[in-house]
């Protein structure tokens, strides 16, 4: 079993905050199997809703696949208490959001979709379902009379003890 960290990196404008939002947010990765390889071609979403028992053990699976290449069975666990938020202090560098338990797999591409929350600094709006498909997210606060966004999201794996 591998542990890996996902990091991102991000330019905030005007925001203090920026979040998962809820147990059933969904993190969209490609695996490569570790026995062969192979790297999936489709996005593949885990998330802390959906899971399933392991079949050894009391673990359980947040995302299971079978390689195509070499039909190995690969599965990977969302470490819950490890889903921290990405905040302004934290601009211009990376910082771990999530830590994943993977079985014969390893992400090694990962997609900011839709279902995040931001909150806009000085006690501004608190802004719900976010769509960062595009690599960037715009909007306009009324109680602070400013834009905000959220800018050059970059990502990033690091394997962690």
């Amino acid at each position: 079993m591998v542990k890996i960290a996902l990091q991102i990196k991000a330019t905030l404008e005007n925001i203090e905050e920026l979040k998962p939002n809820g147990s059933d947010f969904r993190w969209y990765f490609k695996f490569s199997c570790n026995n062969c390889g192979e790297v999936s071609e489709k996005w593949n979403y885990a998330s802390l809703d959906e899971s399933t028992p392991a079949q050894r053990g009391n673990a359980i699976n947040h995302f299971i696949s079978k390689c195509k290449l070499c039909s190995r069975e690969n599965s990977m666990t969302i470490i819950e208490d490890s889903i921290k938020s990405y905040n302004s202090d934290d601009q211009g560098k990376f910082k771990i959001i999530v830590c994943l338990e993977c079985r014969g797999i390893e992400p090694c591409d990962y997609s900011p979709r839709e279902g995040w929350i931001a909150k806009a600094c000085n006690n501004g709006n608190v802004f719900t379902d976010i769509d960062l498909s595009d690599g960037e997210w715009v909007e306009y606060c009324d109680k602070i009379n400013s834009s905000v966004g959220i800018y050059e999201i970059e990502s990033r794996f690091e394997r962690i003890k």
